[in-house]
C-alpha cells in the first residue's frame, strides 16, 4: 500500500529504533507525531509530514521546530517540558515529564469532575499567560485576515462534500461573515490596541492537565505563526466551545468570567467590547474542529457524525439572543456574587452574560491585585462613585456588543439603583432588578470565611452597612 499523500518521508526505522531503545513503551500515534510514554518520560517524535497548515517535511525542519515546541511550551508549562534530543542519526523528539492521562481535562470533563474552582484557576492562569505575551500588530488580525480566514472556514467544510452536512455548511456560509462584518471596526481596534498575541493556539480540554491540584495548558502551537498569532479573547474561545459542546455551559460561563476579571485591560479596545466577536469566535473553532474531524475520518474511513455534531454547534454559536441587563444588590455578605455566578450561565447568549463586580473594578482602578487588599481610607464616597461609574462603563460596552450582563455590588443608595436602570433604558435593554436579604449574623460570618477574593469587607463593615438606610427597595427582594 503506499503511503499517504501528505507522508513526505520514512521514518520507519527511527520509530523502531525508538521502541526498541524505550521499550515497554505505550505509543501514541496523529497525524503529527508518534509518542512514546516510557517510564516517567514522554518522547515526541514529529512525523515527517506536510499539510497546508503544518509542515514537518525536512530533518532540519522537525529539529526546528522541536526546540520551538519546547521554547513556547514552557511559558505555560514549565513542569512538563524537559527538552530536546536527537532520534538516529536525523531525527529529534521532544522530552516531557509524563502525567497522569486521567488529569486531562477532557476525561474530567467525561467523568463530571470538572468544577467551577477549577475553571476560576484555569481562567486566571490563562489570564496571567495572555498578559506575558508581547503584543504583535504587524502579523494575523486584520479585518482582511479574518475575512480571509471565515472563507476559508467555509471553503474547508464544502470540500468535506457529504461527509459534513451540506445544507448546514451552506447556513454557516450566510452566517459566519454576518456574525462578522458588523463589528469589523471592533477587530481593527483590537489590532492596534495589542489584543493580537502569540498565543497558545490550540487551547481546548484535551491539551489542559490537571498537576499538583492545578490546571495547567500544554502542547501550544509551534509549527505555525498564523495559526497562534490571534487575538486573546480567540485563545481563549476554544476552551469555551469546548466546554459548551460538552454542555458545560455553566463551566465556560465561570471560565470566561474569571478571565475577564483577570486581564489586563485594553483601553481602546476593551475585552468587554469584544465580546462581539465571541459568536464568531466560538462557531469558528467548532467549524475548525468539524472539518478536522471530517478529514481525519477520510484518511481512517471512520464516522464523522462527531464532525457532523460539531457543525451544528458552530452554528448554535450564531444564534442571536438579544442582551439584558440584570443587577443584583444586597449588603456584603448577602452572597452577590454566588448569586451573580449561578444566574449568569441562563442569561444571553453563550456562554452567558458577563459578571461585573464592584470588587473587581475597585481593584482594577487601585491598579493592584483582585486578593491585595485596599489601603485604609479607601473606600470614600468619591472613590464608590468611580467605582460604581466603571461598572456602567463596562456594562455598556458589553450590553452595545450584544452581550448580557450582571451587576454585583452593594447598591445600598437609590441613586446607584436608579443609575442601573438609567443604563438599560439608554442602551435599550431588558432590566432586572434583584435584592438579596439576609440576617446580619449570617453576613458577617460568610465574610469572615472568604479568603483569596476581591472583596474587603470585613464583619466591621456588615455591621455599618446595617446601620444605615438604602432607602426604598423596589427590585426584587429575594
Amino acid at each position: 500500500m503506499s503511503k499517504p499523500s501528505f507522508v513526505v518521508e520514512d521514518q520507519s526505522a527511527t520509530i523502531a529504533a525508538l521502541e526498541k531503545r524505550l521499550a515497554p513503551a505505550k505509543r501514541i500515534d496523529t497525524h503529527g507525531a508518534v509518542v512514546f510514554l516510557a517510564g516517567d518520560r514522554a518522547y515526541k517524535l514529529k512525523r515527517a509530514v506536510k499539510f497546508p497548515y503544518m509542515d514537518f517535511s525536512t530533518a532540519e525542519r522537525r529539529r526546528t521546530m522541536c526546540e520551538a515546541e519546547v521554547c513556547i511550551n514552557r511559558r505555560l508549562a514549565p513542569e512538563i517540558y524537559l527538552g530536546v534530543e536527537p532520534a538516529g542519526d536525523d531525527d529529534w523528539v521532544v522530552v516531557m515529564r509524563r502525567f497522569d492521562e486521567d488529569g486531562l481535562l477532557d476525561r474530567m470533563a467525561e467523568r463530571g469532575q470538572l468544577t467551577p474552582a477549577l475553571m476560576a484557576a484555569l481562567g486566571a492562569r490563562i489570564a496571567r499567560y495572555h498578559d506575558g505575551l508581547a503584543p504583535i500588530r504587524d502579523g494575523f488580525g486584520r479585518p482582511d485576515d479574518y475575512r480571509h480566514s471565515v472563507a476559508a472556514d467555509i471553503r474547508q467544510m464544502r470540500e468535506q462534500g457529504e461527509r459534513l452536512d451540506p445544507a448546514t455548511s451552506e447556513t454557516l456560509a450566510q452566517k459566519m461573515p454576518a456574525a462578522l462584518e458588523p463589528y469589523i471596526d471592533v477587530v481593527a481596534r483590537r489590532v492596534e490596541a495589542g489584543a493580537i498575541r502569540r498565543c497558545h493556539g490550540d487551547l481546548h480540554l484535551r491539551n489542559i492537565v490537571l498537576i499538583d491540584g492545578k490546571p495547567v495548558p500544554f502542547d501550544a502551537i509551534e509549527f505555525s505563526e498564523r495559526i497562534a498569532n490571534i487575538d486573546v479573547l480567540y485563545d481563549l474561545s476554544f476552551a469555551l466551545m469546548d466546554l459548551c459542546e460538552r454542555k458545560l455551559q455553566p463551566l465556560a460561563n465561570r471560565l470566561l468570567n474569571e478571565w475577564i476579571w483577570r486581564i489586563a485591560e485594553l483601553p481602546s479596545a476593551p475585552h468587554h467590547e469584544a465580546l462581539a466577536l465571541l459568536p464568531m469566535f466560538l462557531s469558528r473553532r467548532a467549524s475548525i474542529r468539524a472539518f478536522v474531524d471530517a478529514q481525519a475520518a477520510a484518511v481512517s474511513n471512520g464516522d464523522t457524525s462527531r464532525a457532523r455534531d460539531y457543525q451544528k454547534v458552530a452554528l448554535s454559536f450564531l444564534h442571536p439572543l438579544p442582551p439584558r441587563l440584570t443587577a443584583i444588590g444586597g449588603l456584603s455578605g448577602s452572597g452577590k456574587t454566588t448569586r451573580a455566578l449561578q444566574l449568569a450561565p441562563e442569561i444571553g447568549r453563550v456562554p452567558g452574560a458577563v459578571v461585573v463586580r464592584s470588587d473587581v473594578e475597585r481593584k482594577r482602578l487601585a491598579g493592584i491585585a483582585l486578593e491585595d487588599r485596599m489601603p485604609a481610607g479607601s473606600y470614600t464616597p468619591e472613590a464608590s462613585a468611580k467605582v460604581y461609574a466603571a461598572m456602567r462603563e463596562r456594562a455598556e460596552q458589553a450590553l452595545r456588543a450584544g452581550h448580557s450582563v450582571v451587576l454585583d455590588a452593594v447598591f445600598d443608595k437609590p441613586a446607584e439603583r436608579h443609575s442601573a436602570e438609567a443604563l438599560a433604558q439608554r442602551v435599550g435593554v431588558p432590566f432586572d432588578g434583584l435584592w438579596l436579604d439576609v440576617p446580619k449574623e449570617v453576613a458577617q460570618a460568610r465574610v469572615a470565611k472568604r479568603k483569596g477574593d476581591a472583596s474587603d469587607a470585613t464583619a466591621a463593615v456588615v455591621a455599618r452597612q446595617f446601620d444605615q438606610d438604602p432607602g426604598e427597595i423596589t427590585w426584587r427582594r429575594n
